[in-house]
């Protein structure tokens, strides 16, 4: 008996041992969490329970020269659905008539959405898809069906929201206007406008600091470190969305006749620089044509007979010889070093004046003139191209411009036949949109000026930055050279190769362009790419205009006249000819008649009763912050567009600087 008391001794020694050794353990434990790692855990608990969340800056918009809205950021939501949330009998009594809701809105049988939600809840799937990418408008009307109408806890629907950036004139110049888009890795690009002035237009995001109450709930916290969004500002851009779309759907009616692997057309303000249409359309597997590489900007190709009007530059203005100096075009078909330069025509033209060699686009007679004048110093003729700044890029503000190519007779690969081959535009290289910024200063009276596609930059009503024409060469040639080079270019039109193009309602006046590129890589086939490039009207041009079609399906024709030139002419008569009168607008300021009725009724009824507030609803944002300002207001804007809201309803009387919100849609 005295041995198992003995034992119960040793048990209860051993137990009592074990708890004060855990006793100890765990005083060194607390006294470690307390002191040595105290300041760790704190700043963990804190991370988990506090932590900063962005605030996105909501994006500019961007709009066309006449106010219209190119690109905008508006709100996409999805929803999806907790079928565990509801209580059985909310959910059994409701299931029908959200399916019925449901059906009706998304378009699948009523059957089928019963069929899922039942799924879902047997499943307990606490996250199924109902829908995605909807409207706010298509947001509100889900949240007011049976069961959604109860809200997150007692009804299961869950709203995800984020903001997509929309182009409302659809895909036409989306390209040029820009877009951003993530690779696999997460990498962004930026293209286009939006690309070129992100510093403008994506603003600043915000920071503020939250504390967790509950799961994937946060309330904001008091915090001196806080950080409001500055959002980003508007861009106006010079395209005029009238221009844009006949420019979009002449190319692509051209493309799909042709079917030509891609094309470009610009149009430009002649004075000013401002672009106001760019189209670049390529072929997708399927036969559709899609705006997906900026073919007017970054596609840099042997340009061909359009090269020609640097030929007369030089030549008349060098006073080498005159538009009336005669030349045997010697059957279409001369040599140099043993390389035959031949004439489209077969046969050649026989003997005929510069002028008309320029008219009929003969590279035998061009050719001829350059080598003559200038095979003793090639210097001379490459200088004057280098001079035209047809040597660099014209440092437009977009990513990835393509660089032309003058070959210097100081370089390596300079030869014998360089010259010859220069002067009808092989061996050389050029953007569409330099071979346009060229013809422009043609018809801009010899001023060259940088090609435009910002107007300004503002914060509704204020400006922040102005965008002004920029000159990069004032005098191309002299007065009388370009007197002679105009007239040559009309009777290209009139009387050369453009001849088709002809009408008698208005004139043009540009060149023909059909040059032999080496896509195949030996598959033995010819390619080309197909050019007209001009302005309108002769006289007086307004405009100036370039299309490019590479790669037309040779059986249906490939001459710049039949493939390139359509285009031009569509462009000039839709402006001129059938509603001349809808391209007037020039400035963001024009006076809109029923918008300056409006205003002007606003004004007078609150200047006849002292310190009342006007009624903006409806009006637009930058129109109703003039107005209220106007009056003495300080004014605080949610959102964009037109205002659907105002803080303190028409008809009362404010204060002086008396703060009021307007709410736009």
């Amino acid at each position: 008996m005295a041995v198992e008391n003995k034992n119960i001794s040793y048990r209860i020694y051993l137990v009592a041992f074990m708890i004060f050794m855990m006793a100890i353990f765990v005083a060194v434990k607390l006294t470690n969490i307390q002191w040595v790692e105290g300041d760790y855990y704190r700043k963990l608990a804190k991370e988990r329970t506090v932590k900063n969340f962005v605030i996105p800056a909501n994006k500019g918009n961007v709009y066309s020269a006449d106010g219209s809205l190119l690109a905008t950021s508006i709100p996409n939501y999805t929803i999806r659905f907790d079928a565990m949330a509801p209580k059985k009998e909310h959910f059994d009594d409701n299931v029908k008539a959200l399916s019925d809701s449901l059906s009706v809105m998304l378009g699948k049988p009523s059957g089928f959405y019963q069929h899922e939600l039942r799924k879902a809840r047997s499943n307990k799937n606490r996250y199924y898809l109902v829908a995605r990418k909807l409207s706010y408008t298509e947001y509100m009307r889900i949240k007011s069906f049976p069961l959604f109408n109860l809200g997150a806890y007692k009804g299961g629907v869950i709203t995800e929201q984020k903001t997509v950036r929309e182009h409302p004139i659809g895909k036409i110049a989306e390209r040029t206007i820009g877009y951003e888009r993530f690779d696999e890795t997460g990498k962004e690009t930026r293209v286009g406008i939006e690309g070129a002035f992100g510093e403008y237009i994506n603003g600043k995001d915000g920071k503020r600091l939250m504390q967790k109450i509950a799961k994937n709930q946060w309330k904001p916290i008091s915090d001196n470190n806080e950080i409001e969004p500055r959002d980003g500002y508007d861009i106006i851009s010079t395209i005029d969305v009238y221009i844009q779309d006949i420019a979009h759907h002449a190319l692509l009616k051209q493309l799909e006749y042709y079917q030509a692997d891609h094309g470009c057309v610009v149009v430009m303000e002649t004075k000013t620089g401002e672009v106001k249409a760019i189209s670049n359309l390529g072929r997708a597997e399927s036969g559709s044509y899609y705006e997906t590489i900026n073919y007017a900007v970054a596609e840099s190709h042997e340009p061909g007979s359009t090269f020609k009007l640097v030929d007369l530059i030089a030549l008349l203005d060098d006073e080498k010889v005159d538009t009336s100096k005669v030349y045997d075009s010697k059957g279409g078909d001369i040599t140099y070093r043993g390389r035959h330069v031949r004439d489209s025509h077969k046969g050649g033209y026989g003997k005929i004046s510069l002028a008309r060699g320029f008219e009929v686009s003969s590279n035998t007679v061009m050719v001829q003139a350059v080598y003559e004048n200038y095979k003793d110093n090639p210097e001379e003729f490459v200088n004057r191209l280098n001079g035209l700044g047809l040597n660099k890029p014209l440092g437009l503000p977009f990513k990835g411009e393509g660089k032309p190519r003058i070959p210097q007779p100081s370089e390596k690969s300079w030869s014998a036949i360089s010259l010859p081959w220069m002067a009808f535009g092989y061996g050389v290289s050029m953007t569409p949109l330099q071979t346009l910024t060229l013809y422009n200063a043609v018809a801009n009276n010899g001023e060259m000026v940088k090609p435009k596609f910002v107007r300004e930059i503002k914060e509704w009503n204020k400006v922040i930055k102005k965008f002004d024409k920029e000159v990069i060469n004032p005098k191309i040639c002299s007065d009388e050279a370009l007197a002679k080079i105009k007239a040559v270019l009309g009777n290209v039109v009139k009387k050369g190769t453009g001849s088709k193009l002809y009408s008698k309602d208005f004139s043009m006046a540009g060149k023909t362009g059909t040059a032999q590129v080496d896509y195949h890589k030996g598959d033995g086939e010819m390619y080309y790419a197909s050019s007209f490039v001009g302005f309108f009207p002769a006289d007086e041009p307004k405009y100036s205009c370039v299309v490019v079609v590479h790669k037309p399906n040779v059986a249906a024709g490939y001459y710049g006249a039949d493939v390139a030139g359509p285009v031009f002419k569509r462009i000039a008569q839709k402006i001129f000819t059938d509603v001349p009168s809808t391209n007037e607008i020039k400035t963001l300021n024009v006076k809109i008649t029923h918008q300056e009725k409006n205003y002007a009724e606003y004004y007078n009824k609150a200047q006849k009763k002292e310190n009342i507030v006007p009624n903006v609803k409806g009006m637009t944002g930058m129109d109703a912050i003039a107005l209220l300002e106007n009056f003495g207001m300080k004014v605080k804007v949610k959102g964009s567009g037109k205002v659907k809201q105002q803080s303190i309803q028409p008809g009362q009387r404010f204060n002086k600087n008396q703060i009021i919100t307007i709410e736009l849609s």
